[in-house]
């Protein structure tokens, strides 16, 4: 931070929805950590061991909502209690509160006089924008139920953004949703993509042969798998799927001998899949897209969905780049088996107009350094501007 003497040190308080896993809200959070290792890190719950050692060596403090019994089964189920368990911390006594948030971490109660920074994924997925895409199969009756308390959290979520005085938004796709959503202006710094995380690319995992199209994702209905396993069972090309989730059982009942699937692999095997693939395929949309830069990152071009986060990180084919690079995939506009079925075609005639450097380079954009540096950055001006204010 910066500071005009050892007694200016803040005391800083990180809200992170909850700890369950490592996805990308973890990786960013795991950074927050290094930057502040002395902060209180409070969340919803936590699942021990579920997350970094950066992670679970901090002082970490959970709501009421742990002491359920069988919380970790279905923990989503109690989201009704999830405004009154994030409002139960008391953050008295701490100058800066740095809120991790894609639910409902931004809503604690700020003491006056605090800073508060959102480092914000999105306004709640399945509150505003992706209801139909979560809970499309649950009964009827049990919609209607989730609907009502949809509701009332979306009045409450909009009544929380108040409470923050700075949003940090992870892409200017969803910079665009918090405008829309809360009426509030955000400033963009991109998540980390850890470049030197998988090592692979030996060619020494033999479980597929090279040349195959490749999806990382979670088998869950708003990531669209089934979009691209019908694709595929059409045009008969090899597709290997890494991941796992509640849509396992029904791809892997809808697909043909032609699509893999191998459930969620460590880091080394994951590279090896990266690098032996011929594309990435990328049916869903999203916030930000952390798996479409991996791929670069190895040399690998992405055919995606032309939505969302991948707007910002993929250079299609005959666009401008972004970056400075070259073409870094293609795009479909339609989530239509024939769309992507085209994109793929497209790109198998252009396959030599992508260069492995110009992928790599591209993705060098988001390493994980850059994140750090601009977040400590973020914070420390953020910090000494209130400092000079109050004086």
């Amino acid at each position: 931070m910066v500071l005009s003497n050892p007694m200016d040190i803040p005391r800083i308080a990180i809200i992170h929805d909850w700890l369950t896993g490592m996805r990308g809200g973890e990786k960013c959070l795991e950074v927050f950590c290094e930057l502040f290792p002395e902060a209180s890190l409070m969340t919803l719950l936590h699942k021990k061991g579920s997350v970094s050692a950066v992670i679970e060596n901090m002082e970490i403090r959970t709501s009421f909502l742990q002491h359920i019994p069988g919380i970790f089964k279905d923990y989503r189920n109690y989201l009704p209690l999830f405004p009154g368990a994030i409002e139960s911390f008391d953050l008295s006594g701490f100058d800066i509160i740095l809120s991790s948030s894609h639910c409902a971490a931004k809503g604690a109660r700020i003491p006056a006089g605090s800073l508060h920074i959102c480092y914000c994924y999105t306004p709640m997925r399945y509150a505003w924008r992706f209801f139909d895409e979560y809970f499309s199969s649950e009964h009827p009756i049990k919609r209607k139920l989730i609907a009502f308390f949809m509701n009332r959290l979306k009045r409450w979520d909009i009544l929380t953004n108040k409470k923050v005085d700075y949003f940090i938004a992870i892409s200017h796709n969803v910079k665009d949703r918090i405008n829309r959503y809360y009426s509030r202006d955000a400033d963009v710094i991109y998540p980390p993509v850890d470049i030197g995380r998988y090592g692979g690319g030996c060619g020494e995992n033999r479980a597929v042969r090279s040349g195959y199209y490749l999806i990382v994702s979670a088998l869950v209905p708003y990531k669209m798998v089934d979009l691209a396993v019908r694709a595929f069972n059409a045009n008969g090309k090899d597709l290997l799927v890494v991941g796992s989730g509640s849509e396992e059982a029904r791809l892997k009942k809808m697909s043909g001998n032609n699509i893999m699937y191998t459930g969620w692999v460590d880091d080394r095997d994951l590279g090896e899949y990266y690098s032996n693939c011929r594309a990435l395929i990328f049916p869903g949309e999203e916030d930000f897209g952390i798996v479409p830069v991996e791929a670069q990152m190895y040399g690998k071009p992405v055919i995606a969905y032309a939505r969302g986060g991948v707007l910002e990180t993929v250079n299609p084919l005959g666009g401008p780049p972004r970056s400075g690079s070259g073409c870094t995939g293609v795009y479909f506009r339609e989530q239509t088996p024939v769309s992507l079925n085209e994109a793929i075609e497209e790109f198998e005639k252009n396959e030599t107009s992508f260069v492995p450097g110009a992928l790599k380079d591209n993705a060098s954009r988001f390493n994980r350094d850059r994140f750090k540096t601009e977040i400590k950055l973020y914070i420390d001006d953020k910090w000494k501007n209130r400092d000079e204010n109050t004086k």
